[in-house]
């Protein structure tokens, strides 16, 4: 019997810790797992820009999903793409990024070579991304060790 294929956005289930709203388990056990090591971490505490805002000189017209027709956006500012990672050291030494499924769909990949890119013109902390919980584990031992 073939199983059906899950289509449509990832619902992440929510957890609520010590007042804070976390996006997925895998989020919220990562937090928890960080605190019971007695590691210093910021929860969302950054934001990078990894593409500046910038103005398109030549003509540009666009459409939206309210409007059908095309719009004259000339000269218009496009706004800056930023990345919020989940946990950051307080001392700038790592990132990790809870991630579980990403749809094929998702803007997350190229997010995530931008902000790759960006970290390594910053002098390279220390990137996670753990997938599961084990994977979580086994970065707090990493993070642990170089302490």
């Amino acid at each position: 019997m073939r199983r059906k294929r899950k289509t449509g956005a990832v619902r992440s289930k929510k957890k609520v810790i010590d007042g804070i709203e976390f996006s997925s388990s895998l989020e919220a056990y990562t937090y928890s797992k960080l605190k019971e090591a007695g590691i210093e971490f910021g929860y969302e505490s950054e934001t990078y820009q990894v593409l500046p805002s910038f103005k398109y000189d030549g003509t540009y017209l666009s459409s939206s999903p309210k409007k059908k027709e095309l719009t004259d956006k000339t000269g218009k500012t496009v706004r800056a793409v930023t990345y919020t990672p989940d946990f950051v050291a307080k001392d700038g030494s790592w990132i990790i990024e809870t991630k579980g499924f990403v749809p094929s769909q998702h803007s997350f990949p190229l997010r995530w070579k931008m902000f790759l890119t960006l970290m390594s013109q910053q002098g390279s902390p220390a990137v996670y991304l753990p997938k599961n919980q084990s994977q979580v584990d086994d970065v707090i031992e990493h993070i642990k060790q170089g302490l």
